[in-house]
């Protein structure tokens, strides 16, 4: 293929073939020895590749770009028009300021993939900037230019300036139409939105899918799965959305019943999809369809390996669903792995209470020189904790705040009250919620009270219970917790005292129910009255007693 290239004539199949870095690199090197470099339509052809057709390759057309004397309009508006898709759509930006240092003057093409990179950046300031431009250039009547303008202005701009962009002229065009749908929908204005849906004399796929995307993203399925239904051909942003909006709403088993249709009827997921199932896997501990999931994955790739995205959510998905053996097996066959790999596989250990695996895993971390961040942290000491492991956790603590700068939040304060309770060390551990900088939410001083429960501490139990009510935390729980505490230790008098406090300040504890699961249905049997009296505690102390 690559012999082709010598015989200076353009063969524009062998670009066509080029679908990586590397075979881009082989025809870049072959055009270099054979003085390609000096053929203009080759060269834009291997600007073409490199900043649009091969993905990943922005850098490297970057690089061939400066290297180019002068570039004329069309190599200027391919790097616009891939910089404005990447990450970093202000490249593009910039990219039209060396342009117009060049002397090259743009055209109705070059506008669009500008209007585009703003509309990525939310900044209508440039955008209006740019439409200055195109006055002066003479550019306004370019339907392309018109429809990148209501884009603009109804996604991040004026909804005011699209409106009236949005003339009879433009009503005849569905690319349009679809914008204002679009601009009024991300908005959450679906009132309008609808309207303009239903009045819209043609309707492309685009529109469809953003009024489905939309309605699902608001948790209105009915609308959503009603428009889903009569879409007249569906794409997987289709079923995407549908399936993502059933994860959100919690309705795994709608989700799960919808992949397979998608299935059914042709449609190859994509990462997209993967995520949203694995959510729903996760969510929902169906483990035998996430297993089957990952040998799809697995399959697929085997050659290329598991994105670090889809092998994140198969490491959370497993050790949601209480296989933690799993999440290793993915964790140890990921080639590339980002600090949420590491998070999620130091996190999934300590909940299962792998305390010493979990540390491990954190110590190959700091090797592997990945640096650790809030979330990190929140993992390291949950193990410490759950494995009473006082120093350690202590370490750790002070190795996040004095060696990474990670200022701690209520999550790392919670785990080290949680550490010091555990461990009977209540006079530090209070000691420790008096110095911390943020203020303690209830669910540190609920930590502290039910330590002070295992180790029978009635003093600290009720600076913490008062801490509650001052905090006006009225849980049912609170009040049972500490009634407990005091009958733990034959106080009964205090005990049935927070029972008719309870009982005086219309605190009902909340029904005990039993889920059971029989042929395929469920049913929910309550175990408690919902308000217990202060005879409950004699109950108690008669069972204490009899035990005895």
């Amino acid at each position: 293929m690559l012999r082709k290239l010598g015989n200076k004539r353009h063969q524009p199949w062998i670009w066509r073939k080029c679908r990586s870095l590397r075979s881009l690199k082989q025809i870049h090197g072959f055009m270099v020895i054979r003085g390609f470099l000096s053929d203009l339509s080759a060269l834009r052809e291997l600007i073409f590749c490199s900043a649009i057709s091969v993905q990943g390759c922005t850098n490297y057309a970057y690089q061939i770009f400066d290297k180019i004397p002068q570039p004329d309009l069309f190599m200027w508006n391919t790097m616009i028009r891939g910089a404005a898709h990447t990450a970093i759509p202000s490249n593009a930006i910039s990219l039209y300021t060396n342009m117009e240092k060049s002397g090259t003057r743009p055209d109705n093409l070059t506008f669009p993939f500008l209007f585009r990179a703003c509309t990525k950046l939310s900044s209508p300031i440039t955008g209006a900037q740019f439409h200055a431009k195109i006055v002066k250039f003479g550019l306004c009547s370019d339907v392309f230019i018109r429809n990148a303008l209501i884009n603009l202005h109804a996604n991040c701009g004026d909804l005011a300036i699209a409106d009236a962009l949005f003339d009879q002229r433009a009503r005849r065009d569905i690319v349009a139409w679809s914008a204002m749908i679009a601009g009024y929908a991300r908005r959450g204005e679906m009132g309008i939105a609808r309207k303009l849906f239903d009045e819209s004399p043609s309707k492309d796929l685009v529109s469809w899918n953003v009024m489905i995307t939309a309605y699902a993203k608001r948790g209105e399925m009915e609308k959503a799965r009603e428009l889903f239904d009569r879409v007249p051909e569906r794409d997987v942003v289709s079923w995407n959305a549908m399936i993502a909006g059933y994860v959100q709403c919690e309705s795994h088993s709608h989700a799960l019943e919808l992949f397979d249709q998608m299935r059914h009827f042709g449609e190859q997921p994509d990462e997209v999809t993967m995520l949203s199932l694995l959510s729903a896997c996760a969510d929902s501990g169906a483990l035998d369809v996430g297993r089957r999931l990952h040998s799809s994955l697995s399959e697929k790739c085997s050659r290329t390996g598991m994105p670090v995205v889809l092998g994140n959510a198969l490491i959370d998905m497993y050790a949601k669903c209480g296989k933690i053996e799993g999440s290793l097996d993915v964790f140890r066959a990921m080639r590339d792995k980002d600090v949420s790999t590491w998070n999620s596989i130091i996190g999934g250990l300590a909940f299962h209470g792998h305390v010493q695996e979990s540390l491990h895993v954190f110590e190959e971390m700091l090797k592997e020189k990945v640096r650790p961040d809030e979330i990190t942290f929140v993992g390291v000491l949950v193990a410490c904790s759950h494995g009473g492991l006082v120093d350690e956790g202590r370490r750790c603590f002070s190795l996040m705040r004095n060696e990474y700068n990670v200022e701690p939040n209520i999550k790392h304060y919670g785990c080290m009250v949680d550490m010091l309770g555990r461990a009977g060390l209540l006079r530090e551990a209070f000691e420790f919620v008096d110095k911390m900088k943020v203020e303690p939410n209830p669910v540190v001083w609920r930590t502290l009270l039910g330590a002070c429960r295992i180790h029978g501490d009635v003093e600290f139990a009720e600076r913490a219970n008062e801490q509650l009510l001052k905090a006006k935390s009225d849980g049912s729980g609170d009040y049972v917790l500490l009634s407990n505490i005091y009958a733990s230790v034959g106080e009964w008098r205090g005990s049935e005292k927070v029972r008719k406090l309870m009982d005086d300040s219309g605190v009902c504890k909340e029904a005990g129910h039993t889920l059971m699961e029989a042929e395929g249905r469920e049913f929910v049997t309550s175990l408690l009255q919902s308000k217990p009296s202060s005879r409950s505690c004699c109950y108690l102390k008669s069972l204490q007693q009899l035990n005895a």
